[in-house]
């Protein structure tokens, strides 16, 4: 550095990243320069290839098969465990898990067994690639995208050198437990969409909790019955079957078995089936709407038409239920009533057809 702050001419040409540097030492670069602007790179090479102790000892190869074929072995075992356990463990079977807390058994084995199993797959063959797979470098030329007929027949052959390469006919051991593996991990994805999807919608919406001489209960946190005289003209009660707030899938059950209670009065009521399933003007009808299951409850006393708040359908009460307007397609179902001894309420039928959204199983 000099007194004024610059440094000499002699430091500047030998710092590295200055133009003095690329001609002091031109190896830094190897830039070929035309009129002071660079033209091109030459080619670098490939960096010198490094052996793995499996092309180098054939212990060490044999050593390197017999991981991946118990990567791939213990991928098969987890699958296994996977299968049992979907049959074996009782999906209501909760258990207290280190770290996790209390779960569901079912649950927790079935995900740790698939995930064991599919991450050996994937361990077993990067673990492949690496150790018994062919590494030499390869540097190839762009060429155009239409190859002619001679590099199409050279592909097929570099295919089936690169199959032979792989020592998956040298090494039958690795082949036969890769196919076990990837086998065994296919039943999963069987099984699951086999069985695992739950019931068909028409087993399912075609029953509900409602049984004959289950008493109408109001929709609360402490449900109460409810007298025919309570329901006087106009008025609208959500109810619940007797019981139901005792089953152990309560908000299940609650889902399909949700009931709309309307005093009409028999003088609206246009329709003898509708009057006969009812009690002195009061009708019980499915809360659940008929086109995507949204519960409707919006109910107008002077026109007798009770509304869907999702999707704008709409039902007339004094026509058993019928669509009026929107998009649903079916009345709602009509829960048949009466009352007993003591006169209150009760289901003297179950839901004669099922509830909720149409699908392609309903008759």
């Amino acid at each position: 550095m000099t007194e004024n702050g610059t440094e000499p001419a002699s430091d500047q040409m030998s710092r590295p990243g200055t133009a003095g540097s690329l001609e002091k030492h031109p190896e830094a670069g190897q830039v070929e320069a035309l009129g002071g602007m660079p033209e091109r790179f030459a080619n670098p090479g490939l960096p010198p290839h490094v052996s793995r102790s499996a092309d180098l000892d054939e212990a060490a190869a044999r050593r390197a098969e017999r991981q991946v074929a118990t990567l791939f072995g213990i991928s098969m075992v987890a699958t296994l465990i996977f299968l049992v356990s979907y049959f074996a463990i009782d999906i209501k079977t909760y258990r207290f898990i280190p770290g996790i807390g209390q779960a569901n058994l079912s649950n927790v084995v079935l995900g740790v067994s698939l995930a064991v199993s599919l991450l050996c797959i994937g361990l077993g063959a990067v673990h492949w690639a690496k150790t018994l797979m062919p590494d030499t470098e390869i540097a190839e030329d762009r060429h155009p995208q239409r190859s002619s007929d001679e590099a199409r027949r050279e592909a097929v052959e570099t295919i089936a050198a690169g199959g032979a390469a792989s020592q998956l006919g040298r090494r039958p051991l690795m082949k036969y437990m890769l196919g076990g593996a990837l086998g065994l991990f296919a039943l999963p994805l069987v099984v699951q969409l086999a069985g695992g999807l739950g019931p068909v919608p028409g087993n399912d919406l075609s029953t509900t909790f409602w049984r004959k001489g289950m008493r109408l209960m109001r929709d609360s946190p402490t449900p109460t019955p409810i007298l025919a005289s309570d329901v006087t003209l106009g008025s609208v009660f959500h109810v619940m079957p007797e019981g139901i707030d005792k089953t152990e899938h309560v908000l299940e059950e609650k889902a399909k078995a949700a009931v709309i209670l309307i005093g009409v009065g028999n003088a609206n009521i246009l329709v003898p089936k509708e009057r006969d399933w009812g009690h002195d003007g009061v009708v019980a009808y499915s809360k659940i709407c008929t086109h995507v299951g949204c519960p409707v409850g919006l109910y107008e006393h002077r026109t007798h038409h009770l509304l869907c708040p999702c999707h704008q359908s709409t039902f007339d009460v004094s026509n058993d239920a019928a669509v009026i307007f929107g998009p649903a397609h079916r009345p709602l179902p009509q829960l048949k009533i009466t009352v007993d001894a003591e006169g209150y309420l009760i289901a003297a039928a179950p839901f004669l057809q099922p509830v909720g959204p149409s699908f392609w199983e309903r008759g």
